[in-house]
């Protein structure tokens, strides 16, 4: 992967240099990691165990948990092992490695939150053709189109992290490798590859939150077309996504779409959209969530019921 460079290897500073404070980053983003891994494990298991949710909705769920898995893997366990580790070094293998995962499935989440937003405007806004339109083969088809989307995002912003040449300081004011901070250590004129980053990945952001906002303000819009326990349903399940929309584009729109310049509150803003918001999905779809509820609760009697009688 070397190209032009005399640095093989960076050292991450993380969110902190006091020991004492990195003991309290290791336990909250374990914490966090943790909660994250199994609130996200629990909901695809139970997504693929039960009959009553095979619906497109949580069919996207689906992969919305699998992509914040993923996500929050490709920062989380390093920010958590480093803080209690005197030798933060990443190799440059690893750092792109880590460009790549970040952005893969950073990207794919995107994609499966507008499928999302895709679904709930033809259940509420075309409910005779909602079966037609998003069959069980129409769905897949655009969940792999969504990794394919993703898989290409990734590989162009890989291509622009292997064209910066290295060869001076190695530190990464981060807890993770990504362009932003890599940016300011490269020893060339950045300028050209930052508006490549801008139009890449901060044109994604932008126009996929709009896009999103803009349906759901035509969902919302189309509720009062609806029965009321129709529309209480509905209204339930789109403020569950538009909450989780506003939380993971905020912090993506900040971080992507500005000139080649780095704030203190970077790192905290990174931390809210890699770590924060796949943590606090979970929480969101099951607790506004009835069927899902349900279906947790009949899935660990079941396996309750089943363990008692052995």
């Amino acid at each position: 992967m070397q190209q032009n460079n005399s640095v093989t290897a960076f050292i991450l500073l993380g969110l902190t240099q006091d020991p004492m404070i990195q003991k309290a980053v290791f336990v909250i983003f374990f914490i966090f990691y943790m909660g994250t891994v199994v609130g996200n494990l629990l909901i695809i298991v139970t997504i693929k165990s039960s009959r009553t949710l095979e619906s497109p909705m949580y069919f996207f769920l689906f992969y919305l948990s699998l992509a914040d898995s993923c996500f929050s893997t490709s920062t989380a366990p390093r920010l958590i092992v480093d803080a209690l580790s005197a030798n933060n070094i990443i190799s440059y293998n690893e750092c792109m490695t880590q460009v790549f995962s970040l952005h893969l499935f950073g990207c794919m989440e995107i994609f499966v939150l507008i499928l999302m937003a895709v679904d709930r405007y033809v259940a509420i806004c075309k409910p005779l053709r909602y079966p037609t339109i998003m069959s069980r083969k129409v769905c897949t088809i655009l969940i792999v189109l969504a990794w394919i989307g993703s898989f290409i995002h990734s590989i162009a912003q890989i291509i622009l992290a292997l064209r910066l040449p290295f060869c001076g300081p190695n530190l990464i004011d981060h807890y993770c490798c990504d362009l932003q901070p890599l940016l300011k250590l490269a020893c060339m004129d950045t300028y050209v590859i930052n508006t490549l980053l801008v139009s890449n990945s901060g044109a994604i952001c932008s126009s996929s939150f709009m896009i999103l906002m803009i349906s759901y303000i035509v969902i919302l819009h189309s509720l009062r077309n609806l029965s009321a326990e129709g529309r209480k349903k509905a209204l339930s399940t789109c403020t569950s996504h538009i909450i989780v929309v506003v939380l993971f584009f905020g912090p993506c729109i900040f971080i992507y779409t500005r000139p080649p310049t780095t704030f203190p509150m970077d790192k905290m803003v990174a931390v809210f959209y890699t770590i924060g918001t796949p943590f606090l999905n979970p929480l969101i779809y099951t607790l506004r969530n009835v069927e899902v509820k349900n279906a947790m609760r009949k899935l660990w009697h079941i396996k309750i019921t089943s363990e008692s009688k052995r």
